[in-house]
Order: structure tokens, then sequence, then C-alpha cells
């Protein structure tokens, strides 16, 4: 079977699913992820337990309208580093365990922890993303919320092509949790909502909606839904939601428009970035604010009234296409804001025979000329590409290799990556870069992280198989040396494809896993 036929039959599935789902009740789920056949006949472990080895230096500045460092997003912090201060599991007699969050799909793309260490987390199912609220240990559902179904939802299954989902960060996706244990998104409609969660006094628990910002005066929003399938006018989604160190909300479209919205006034004021679109999240430091667009990377602040403004611009290399492993034809990063006082910022670009990781100085008053620290070309020629962000540890950068990806269908019956792992470490005088190590670990679609509590960074991996076998590991791989400590097997079949979902480290150790179907954990045993 061919792959475009596969991704047809697995869209009209996916439509008769969703069909049912608006349908008729939904079912009450409270099971795991089931794994697919072959599950017995791959190793479900292999590697030995590490020891936890703390890395020296000093974590991420505080963000004082988010939560905790480590706790309060997909990149983990204001500035995108993807570190965590404490440590995951070591990989000593790991327990794993899943919850199925939908009958397809359920995929949780974003996993947050309030205070109590409770999971506040955003879950795509085919009628619409759902806010939850998890137990951390059994991953039951507490409370829930549902949001409006995506415009690229309503498209998959009418036009029969769910390749569609796969390319869209909108809808809620990217979101944060703040300072409050409050969950800030924009949602499918381009509202930004505030939702907060509570305790009801009979013990159950719930979400309510603190702020509601409507942005549609200013986002273009004639979208694709059930009762407008042919819209005439233009449809602008926003792809995230982060807030400044004054207290600002700033927001991203997919068409180029950066704007903010002033929490105590409801005041919006935007820009744009004409012909460029923006996929990607954005860091945020004290002194501005870090965004990418498809051709080019911006630092950006705010003017007396709220109006984005941009300090400066850099081109570059966006190449000749979008690569398989991108969603479009730029940067697949969410820009890294890194090194002393956040002196530099980081992405890769998208030239077409080698992806390169660019480093600029951030500093509004470099010349033009020595904005640029270094520029390195990373894996294969001509299979090269990554659609996630870096993890960032003091003046090094990790990156993994994408170039192959590009939905639940793409590994199939066996079949993985290219892939690829390399750390950079910016040189201690600014002068250039230089490659560390290189992994051939095989990471598809993950987004990685590293405990700086411990010294391991956290791929999601899946090696070919000559028997077909879609296995899928939480490999654990030494950031001093590279070396593979060892690998869990969580599950087999496409219920385990991470599909560019997080992996999460929680306060306590756990190592959560957006997959999609659900969610996946994996703990240290007694």
């Amino acid at each position: 079977m061919s792959r475009r036929t596969l991704s047809r039959a697995l869209a009209f599935v996916l439509a008769l699913a969703a069909g049912t789902a608006i349908a008729g009740p939904s079912p009450a789920l409270a099971d795991p992820i089931p794994k697919a056949p072959g599950h017995r006949l791959v190793d479900a472990y292999s590697g030995a337990p590490a020891s936890a080895r703390p890395l020296p230096g000093a974590q991420p500045p505080q963000h004082p309208y988010l939560a905790p460092n480590g706790r309060s997003g997909m990149h983990a912090d204001g500035w995108g580093s993807a570190t965590y201060p404490w440590s995951g599991p070591l990989g000593d007699h790991p327990q794993v365990g899943s919850e199925r969050m939908a009958p397809l799909g359920g995929e949780c793309a974003n996993v947050t922890f309030d205070r109590a260490g409770r999971i506040v987390t955003v879950c795509g199912t085919f009628t619409g993303f759902l806010v939850k609220l998890l137990d951390p240990q059994s991953l039951t559902t507490l409370a829930e919320y549902k949001l409006p179904q995506r415009p690229s939802t309503v498209e998959a299954i009418t036009r029969l092509d769910f390749s569609r989902i796969f390319k869209d960060t909108s809808g809620g996706a990217y979101s944060y949790l703040d300072d409050e244990d409050r969950l800030v998104l924009a949602d499918s409609r381009q509202h930004i909502l505030r939702l907060a969660h509570a305790q009801r006094p009979d013990g159950s628990w719930e979400f309510t909606v603190a702020d509601d910002w409507d942005l549609t005066a200013h986002v273009p929003h004639d979208c694709v839904t059930w009762t407008n399938l042919h819209p005439s006018g233009t449809c602008d989604p926003v792809t995230s939601v982060v807030p400044d160190w004054q207290g600002r909300i700033w927001w991203v479209t997919r068409q180029g428009r950066v704007g903010t919205v002033d929490p105590a006034t409801g005041t919006v004021r935007s820009v744009r970035l004409p012909g460029e679109e923006i996929q990607n999240s954005f860091s945020v430091a004290a002194d501005g604010v870090s965004i990418v667009s498809d051709h080019a990377l911006y630092e950006f602040t705010a003017t007396a009234d709220g109006t984005p403004l941009a300090v400066w611009r850099q081109e570059y290399d966006r190449g000749s296409g979008t690569k398989p492993g991108s969603v479009n034809q730029g940067s697949g990063t969410t820009p890294d804001i890194f090194g002393e006082g956040g002196r530099y910022v980081a992405i890769t670009d998208n030239a077409d025979d080698r992806m390169h990781v660019l480093v600029y100085r951030r500093d509004a008053d470099v010349p033009a000329g020595r904005r640029l620290v270094c520029e390195i070309p990373v894996f294969g020629a001509g299979a090269s590409t990554t659609d996630n962000s870096l993890i960032s540890w003091g003046d090094t950068l990790v990156v993994e290799n994408n170039y192959g990806y590009e939905n639940i269908t793409s590994l199939t019956f066996g079949r993985s990556v290219v892939g690829g792992v390399t750390r950079i470490d910016v040189r201690r005088d600014g002068s250039g870069c230089d490659t560390v190590w290189v992994s051939d670990e095989r990471s598809p679609s993950v987004v990685p992280k590293l405990s700086t509590g411990n010294g391991l960074i956290y791929l999601y991996t899946k090696d070919p198989n000559s028997l077909g076998i879609d296995a899928w590991y939480l490999t654990a791989v030494d950031f001093r040396t590279g070396r593979t400590r060892w690998k869990q097997l969580l599950g087999t079949g496409i219920g385990y494809d991470n599909n560019w979902a997080p992996i999460t480290l929680g306060p306590d150790g756990t190592a959560y896993i957006g997959v999609f179907n659900g969610l996946a954990a994996v703990r240290d045993g007694d």
C-alpha cells in the first residue's frame, strides 16, 4: 500500500470516527493505550541505569508571569531552554503507564503542572481540543474543558486529507500555565482564553473561563466550520501565546501577525510581517521577544501603548521548498534564548543541502555584520531538517534530525528516519561554535528535553525493524558524551507515535510523552 493510499484510508477512518463522536455520546475512557502486535518480539529495555550527575551552571531566570521553570509549558521556561532543574527517570526498573484520551487521536500536546503537581494539558481529538486536569500518577481525568474544533480538522474530514491536521500548530497546542496556575491559550475562534481550575464543594474539579479576549477585530476569521464549509474570506489562525516580563500577552498568527493584549485593559495592538508565516512558538527575556518567521529571525519589544516594535531582523537561508519533516519552508525551531544574561538566540535554517544551527547576538546595538556568531551545518547531505526546538544549557545547544517524518503514516511497517542528534558549543570568547559530539539515535518528531538534575537528554526513538514492528522508546543520552545510556519501550503501533508532541519531566521525576492516542508516562521503579 502506498503512503498516499494509506493516508486516504486513514483519513476515511478518522472521518468515520469523528462522525461517530459527533453523532453519539462520548464514551467514558479510562484505559491504557493499546499496543499493536509485535510488542513481545522487541526488547522491552536495553542499556543500564544511569547515575545522576547534575550539570553545573545557572538555570534560566524565572519569568514573573509564568509558572515555575519546568512547569509552565512545552519549552519549559520563558527562554525556551527545554531543560528541567530536577532529575528525570534514571532507567532503574522503569515502570510504564499510559492513558487513552479518545478512540482515535487524543494526543496531549503540552503538559504543565500546577502547584500541587496536577497535570494541566491540552489533548487533540477529532471533535476538538480538550483542556484536561489529570492526576499525575494514574493519569485519570479530574476535569475537562472542550475547545472549539479547528478548521483544519473540518477540512481533513471533508476533503479526506488528514495531513492538514498535522501541519496545523494553532488552536491551543502552544499554551502556557501562568504564575497563578491558569492555562492561557488561543482557541480556533481567534480568542485568547485564561482558564482557571478549582475544586467544587463535592470534591470534583472544574475549569472556568477567567478571561476571554476577542482578537477577531484584528485577525481575519472567515474560517472553515461545519456551517461554513466554503468561506469566501481569509482565516488566520493564532499560533502561540506567551507573556512578556511586563505582563502583556503576546500572540502570533500563521500569516505573520504579531500582537499584544494588555490583560488589565483588554487593549489589543498588532503589526504584520507581510508575506511571512509563523508556525512556531517564541521565547521571551526581560529585554525582548524572539520570534522566527519562515523568512527571518526577529527581536521585538513593545512601545508604550503595547504595539510590537521590531528591534532587529535577520534573514536566513530558507531553502527552495518544504522538506519532509518540516511544517513549512523555513526554520522549524522556536528560538532559544541562552548564554550569560541571555546574550544569544539560536534557531535552525532550512538550507537545501544541509541544515545549519545559527547563533546570533541579541543586543540591539550589535552591528549587523557581527550579529551572526556561527553557522554550523548538521547531519547528512540532502537529509537534514528539524521541526522542534533546540535544547540550550549554558553555551551549549543540542539539535535532533526530523528529516523524513511528516505524520503518523510516515514510519509504519517498521520504517524509521535517518536520524541523528548533535551537540554544539559556543566558544567562550564568542568567536564561533564547535561540534562536540554526534549521536546516531533516531528521534523522529519529539520535542527533546534535558534534565540538568541528572545530566541526561531524553529522546523518543524508533529504529528500523525488519519484521515491520513499530516500537517506540524513551531513550536517555548522556549530555556530556552523547552516549546512549538506556532505552525503555513504551509501546508499539500508531497509537504510540509521538507526532511532534514533547517529552515533559514532572517534578516527581516522571517522564511524560504525548503520543497520538493520549499520554504515556515512564518513572523509575521502587
